[in-house]
């Protein structure tokens, strides 16, 4: 074995050269081929694509249409913010703000605003271009309300191409029923809460008349010790000794009971009086009430809603205070059912385990 070993060949070092596995970078080209290939044009997949400037700036994203309205409308914003700027109009403190006319706006929905985008339209983008138009349409208003009507005009045909085509008639719709007046200036509404109904009569209160009647010297008053004096001039007058109700500014008879003894809670004399304290009228009608079903909470936000209707009536200008207070629309609350196997609506019995 060790013979084979030794009768073999020696091994050779590796000494072969890494010259012999190397190319060369350029070929060798014969210069007769080389004549006019310096005039010759470069081939085209050697030529640089010259590339077009987008048209939008939003080319580059997923919903170029959609964010390219965003961008004007923001700007557009941008700039209406600027221009009430320079009038002292931006921005207005709170109290301003609540003071503005109320807004009647009615956007398009989600699903017709998709047909101006190509792709459906998710809900956060509806939302955040929503509020870029709320935000355009409250300019809008303080320009009006400040008087700068041609700045009001200028936004109106931008609001206009998101706002839906029934706007006129579904506001005609929503407009409240004018309260008619009587022949001697009463009003006559009707309100409701949970199973309560009421119905309110209001007139404005009027400066008693104090007519100076001349008194004759020769009339003659019967004596209280004359028995032959009637008790009674007529059969269908009021009797003497019932008790009457002096009627004043500040009354308020429900079920011909005044306030203050109808309901002991001051929580609900409190609420029926509201909508006069915030109309500013309190103690400029008379009101007179009467009110069935539910219990004391129900008959008191019933007699408020009625008030709030009348109150509206008689003083228009008024309306958007109590609309937004929430007075002018019925409370749609109800008690909730009670449930089967469970003490009341959502309370269940004590558990026993035995």
């Amino acid at each position: 074995m060790f013979a084979g070993l030794a009768t073999r060949r020696p091994l050779r070092a590796a000494t072969i050269s890494l010259r012999q596995f190397a190319t060369a970078s350029t070929p060798y080209v014969p210069p007769a081929s080389l004549q006019n290939v310096a005039d010759a044009p470069p081939p085209p997949y050697f030529r640089p694509r010259k590339k077009t400037k987008p048209d939008s700036p939003s080319f580059y994203t997923s919903r170029a249409a959609y964010f390219d309205h965003l961008y004007q409308l923001e700007k557009a914003l941008e700039r209406c913010r600027r221009a009430l700027s320079t009038l002292k109009l931006h921005p207005l403190p709170e109290f301003a703000r609540a003071s503005l006319p109320p807004a009647h706006h009615l956007w398009r929905n989600r699903q017709s605003l998709t047909s101006m985008f190509p792709g459906a339209l998710t809900t956060a983008r509806y939302k955040r271009m929503i509020g870029v138009l709320a935000s355009l349409e409250e300019c809008g208003r303080i320009a009006s309300a400040a008087g700068h009507t041609a700045l009001a005009e200028t936004i109106q045909p931008v609001l206009a191409l998101f706002e839906r085509h029934d706007k006129a008639n579904v506001l005609a719709r929503s407009v409240r029923k004018h309260v008619p007046l009587d022949r001697y200036g009463r009003s006559y509404t009707v309100g409701k809460r949970k199973e309560s109904a009421a119905r309110i009569w209001m007139i404005p209160v009027q400066e008693p008349v104090n007519p100076t009647t001349p008194t004759s010297p020769t009339s003659s008053v019967p004596e209280a010790t004359d028995l032959l004096v009637p008790v009674v001039d007529s059969p269908f007058a009021p009797s003497p000794s019932a008790p009457h109700v002096q009627v004043t500014t500040t009354t308020i008879l429900i079920n011909n009971v005044p306030l203050n003894k109808f309901f002991a809670t001051t929580a609900d004399r409190e609420r029926i009086v509201r909508p006069l304290k915030l109309a500013g009228v309190l103690g400029a009608f008379n009101v007179f009430a009467i009110v069935r079903g539910g219990g004391t909470t129900g008959q008191a936000g019933a007699i408020a809603h009625g008030i709030a209707q009348g109150v509206v009536a008689h003083v228009p200008e008024v309306d958007h205070i109590l609309r937004k207070a929430k007075l002018l629309k019925r409370d749609p609350r109800m008690v909730e059912r009670k449930k089967t196997g469970l003490a009341k609506a959502r309370k269940r019995y004590t558990w026993v385990k035995r």
